[in-house]
């Protein structure tokens, strides 16, 4: 195609017909879900919008498809425009003779992980599986009481340098496999989805795009947005089964111990739903919301303005379903407060602790305090000072992208 050719958009006609590349609709109350896999993009329209899609799909020019809608609906629907913007959002590949310019896809990860090889991620039985071993566990945990874990069991080691180096990796390793579940549940589902590093106000965080799981089944959406968890509550289970059957005191068990407690810790995190956890994007089904965040965001920021007395113009809420704008304005709550709670203990204590671990670790680094004391504090400094540094590059990364 020239340059002219797609710069200057198609002419279209009463006679005009669109070829639409491979969409997918899900009803969702009153509205349609309609989207595209290939591109990750998806958007609610009324009925007589999905209807109005159906038909150009299937080969009705303009003028006809604007016929059958108002014969079927008694709506008028300025075809041409609606065929605008469904090029717009990348939906259409053929505009009478013109080939519509396409965007790139977004890579997947893992490629090669084809649904038809983890389709178990969606059996029926795996929630009973689930549900079966974390009984156990709470079972063996009401007849073992000691263990439970607590603080302590981090400190496996009295060599910290060991401590940090392998709760790290232990955490990293549970962090991926928490991230690889909702991968393999999406892709169960049909869905590409897509691993990266990012940002949580100041909290550094690996997240799986699942664009696409809109179209899905309700029981496959939520068992894609809650696989994680399971996943760590999984690990945690069969961890205390395991410790049940080892001696205390040994040094297996101490190091089980500390990565049970490693397993649960991001659970309490997950409660954080004002930083869009996995349990922010269940609310946001189950409340019926297309984007709770982002307007409970805007609604926020308009009562802002309204009492520091600026132009505040019109409730962004007003115009949402009564459904959605109730979840909106109490989730708006949730999340200034949240947001402030967390900076704040960020300011008062994490940001004090750690420059003051990374300036000891710094003194502690030179000929006068032997090989251990180097070790623990070049520990310290790659461990705790990599993690912040990896933080503010992919803030800065993200940021760019925006």
């Amino acid at each position: 195609m020239t340059d002219t050719a797609a710069e200057k958009p198609p002419r279209i006609d009463p006679s005009t017909r669109v070829l639409l590349h491979d969409l997918g609709v899900r009803r969702d109350g009153d509205e349609w879900i309609v989207g595209r896999m290939a591109s990750r993009t998806f958007v609610a329209l009324p009925a007589a919008g999905a209807r109005a899609v159906e038909l150009l799909g299937a080969g009705l020019s303009v003028a006809r498809t604007a016929e059958v809608l108002w014969d079927e609906t008694g709506e008028e629907l300025d075809i041409p425009d609606f065929v605008r913007g469904l090029a717009a959002l990348g939906f259409v590949a053929r505009i009478g003779d013109v080939a519509v310019p396409d965007v790139a896809a977004p890579r997947a990860s893992l490629p090669w992980l084809r649904p038809r090889s983890v389709r178990f991620a969606l059996h029926p039985m795996l929630p009973v599986l689930f549900a079966a071993l974390l009984t156990a566990a709470l079972v063996v945990l009401a007849r073992r009481p000691d263990l439970l874990p607590g603080y302590r069991d981090l400190l496996w080691s009295p060599h910290g340098s060991l401590v940090l180096l392998t709760g790290a990796a232990i955490g990293w390793v549970l962090l991926y496999a928490h991230e690889l579940a909702h991968l393999v549940t999406a892709r169960a589902a049909g869905v590409p989805g897509r691993m990266r590093l990012g940002t949580r106000l100041q909290f550094l965080v690996m997240q799986t795009d699942i664009s696409g799981i809109e179209l899905a089944p309700r029981r496959h959406r939520l068992t894609a947005y809650l696989a994680g968890i399971a996943l760590n509550l999984s690990v945690a289970s069969a961890l205390v089964l395991v410790l049940a059957a080892t001696d205390t005191g040994t040094t297996f068990h101490r190091v089980l111990a500390a990565a049970l407690l490693l397993a649960l810790m991001p659970l309490p995190f997950q409660c954080m739903v004002f930083t869009r956890t996995d349990l922010y994007f269940v609310l946001q089904d189950l409340t019926g919301c297309r984007n709770l965040y982002g307007d409970g965001l805007a609604h926020a920021r308009h009562l802002a303005r309204r009492a520091l007395r600026r132009e505040s113009g019109t409730d962004p809420s007003i115009r949402l379903p009564p459904h959605e704008r109730r979840a909106v304005r109490v989730y708006s709550v949730v999340l200034v407060l949240g947001t402030i709670a967390c900076l704040t203990f960020m300011a008062v204590v994490t940001l004090p602790a750690d420059i003051t671990l990374l300036l000891r670790a710094a003194r502690g680094l030179g000929p006068g305090h032997g090989l251990a004391g180097n070790a623990d504090s070049a520990a310290v400094l790659v461990t705790l000072g990599g993690v912040n540094i990896l933080w503010l590059v992919t803030w800065w990364r993200n940021r760019r992208k925006s």
